[in-house]
Formats: structure tokens, C-alpha cells, sequence
């Protein structure tokens, strides 16, 4: 089963949805041991950096999401969900991540233009990853967000995306991964980058 962490702070359903359009089973879970058992977890979000991670504290999630992740098992952050990866945020004030990746989340420089950047924008590839398997160079998704991460190592950028600077886009080690756009919102592309997450969890031909 592919695992939906709620914490309150995702768009928990459009996620599911998606998952199952594209062969997965998905199922939205809240506990630790579910994150622990679950063949793929994605941990979506959307909303402020501190009050996620102090909801997934009080839900006694943190630890089980970072076990998962230290031992390398599938997982997908989606926009906030990729953010929080990181060891930091300087989003209204500054606050632990969950430390998987080096690096910190800041806020996109208003010299980007509107921010939040709202949109399409195109993807650029970096390095080859199953996550990306079938997604062209240039193809677009879709961003909705003000905050973007700066990681310590720019070999872990998988993708980028042109917003007045390279704004990481996909990041990941190994089944380790995370995209600041939102694949549920990206039609046939962002279907395509879910499948490709159930593939890598479930051991499927994508």
C-alpha cells in the first residue's frame, strides 16, 4: 500500500485520487506503525513549515517518518512535504526539519517576481532518476508555494525549475525523494511521476 501521512496539513484526498488513477493503493494513514508498514508513504503538505512539524511531532510521527528514510525505503515529499526533508526553515522564524537532506528552506527573493509563485513552469532535468523515468526535458507542472530549499549538496537536485533563479524541483537519494510542485495537480506529467513513485515502491514495470 502506498501510505498518506495526514498531519492536517495536505491535500490528502486530490493525492489519493491520483495514486489510485494510476494503479496504486493508497490509503491515508495518521500512525507510526502505519508509516512503518507501508510499501511507499508520501507525506504531502501544504501551509506553514513550524506548524507541520509540530503537528507530525504531536501525532508521534516524526521519528517513524525518519527511521523510513534513514534505511532508504520509498518515500515522496510533495511541496511542503519535500521541504520538510531538510534540516531547516527560515519560514517565520527558524525550525527543525526533519534532517533527511542537508540544507535549509528560505523564501523565494521578491526579485523572482509574484511570490507565491502560482503556476506552470517548466521542468529541468538534472540527473536520471526513476522518479522521472518518461518525464520530458521542459515538460511543465504545477507550483503553488513562497518558501524553496537550498540544499548543502546540488548533486541530490534531480530537477529545477526557472522562477527568476534554479529553484530546486525534485530532489532525492536513492527511493528517498521529494518535488516541490504538486504531481496531483499536473495532469498527464504529474500521473506520470506517480506511477513512476508506485513503480519504485511496489517493484512494478512502470
Amino acid at each position: 500500500m502506498i501510505a498518506i501521512v495526514d498531519y492536517g496539513m495536505g491535500n490528502l484526498h486530490s493525492v489519493q485520487k491520483a495514486v489510485e488513477r494510476v494503479g496504486g493503493q493508497a490509503g491515508i494513514i495518521e500512525t507510526a506503525p502505519a508509516i512503518e508498514d507501508a510499501a511507499g508513504v508520501i507525506l504531502p503538505g501544504v501551509g506553514a513549515f513550524g506548524d507541520a512539524m509540530d503537528r507530525l511531532r504531536r501525532r508521534g510521527l516524526v521519528e517513524a517518518l525518519q527511521r523510513r528514510m534513514a534505511a532508504g525505503r520509498p518515500t515522496l515529499g510533495i511541496c511542503l512535504g519535500l521541504q520538510l526533508l531538510f534540516e531547516e526553515s527560515t519560514e517565520m522564524g527558524r525550525h527543525r526539519g526533519l534532517g533527511v537532506f542537508a540544507g535549509r528552506v528560505v523564501r523565494l527573493p521578491a526579485a523572482c517576481g509574484r511570490v507565491p509563485h502560482v503556476g506552470w513552469n517548466q521542468l529541468h532535468r538534472c540527473r536520471d532518476s526513476a522518479l522521472l523515468d518518461g518525464i520530458p526535458e521542459g515538460g511543465y507542472t504545477y507550483f503553488v508555494h513562497s518558501y524553496y530549499a537550498v540544499p548543502a549538496d546540488p548533486q541530490i537536485v534531480l530537477a529545477t525549475t526557472d522562477y527568476g533563479l534554479d529553484c530546486p524541483a525534485a530532489v532525492g537519494v536513492g527511493a528517498v525523494l521529494g518535488v516541490q510542485f504538486h504531481p496531483e495537480k499536473s495532469q498527464a506529467l504529474g500521473l506520470q511521476i506517480l506511477r513512476n513513485f508506485v513503480a519504485l515502491a511496489t517493484g512494478r514495470n512502470r
